[in-house]
């Protein structure tokens, strides 16, 4: 079950409790949503052409995102708009937040591309959870200035050139543009169902 969500930091004056507030909002209704999620759901195909996270051998004509056995199928052109599965929707949330946390709070070694990805649904949020929450926890031990701190992230070239409140503000548009994909894909289940 997700943490309460800290109400209080909406009363905070400040860059750095806007940016966590609004990912920590936003992290509490997806992880509510994703607590209820079954396999099921999680591999369901909107359309047969839908990518989603597959067993290496699998992948198909997309590269594959992942180190082990499951992959997310990664399609060439970055402005892919082709439907997309839950699985892969989770994948994706799971590689930007271990990436940007690897490389602007752990060791600068690991891209996202050499995460651990799961073939079920439980595994997979487990893992999503454990790498947003150790994003959050990060940014919160960070100090009102760190918002305005240029290159504190050197996950890419944009992060490393921008303030990180940008950067954070960033994670959030994905977890919350993502996060209703996730959840009108769960309706749309429940209605096809």
């Amino acid at each position: 079950m997700p943490e309460a969500f800290d109400w209080d930091i909406l009363h905070r004056p400040s860059a750095m409790a806007m940016v966590r507030g609004q990912l920590g909002f936003s992290w509490m209704v997806l992880s509510g949503r994703l607590a209820q999620l079954t396999d099921e759901q999680y591999f369901w195909r909107p359309s047969s052409e839908a990518i989603s996270v597959v067993r290496r051998h699998h992948a198909g004509r997309y590269r594959s995102l992942g180190s082990g056995e499951w992959v997310a199928q990664w399609p060439e052109e970055p402005d892919h708009r082709g439907p997309r599965t839950i699985a892969w929707l989770i994948a994706h949330l799971t590689e930007t937040f271990f990436e940007r946390w690897e490389w602007t709070f752990g060791a600068s070694v690991q891209a996202g591309a050499e995460i651990t990805l799961h073939g079920n649904a439980r595994d997979a949020v487990a893992w999503l959870t454990y790498w947003v929450e150790a994003w959050q926890d990060a940014i919160a031990g960070l100090d009102e200035d760190a918002a305005m701190t240029v290159g504190l992230s050197q996950a890419n070239e944009l992060d490393a050139s921008e303030p990180f409140g940008h950067v954070v503000l960033r994670l959030n548009r994905e977890l919350i543009h993502h996060g209703s994909e996730i959840m009108t894909l769960q309706d749309l289940y429940a209605v096809a169902a």
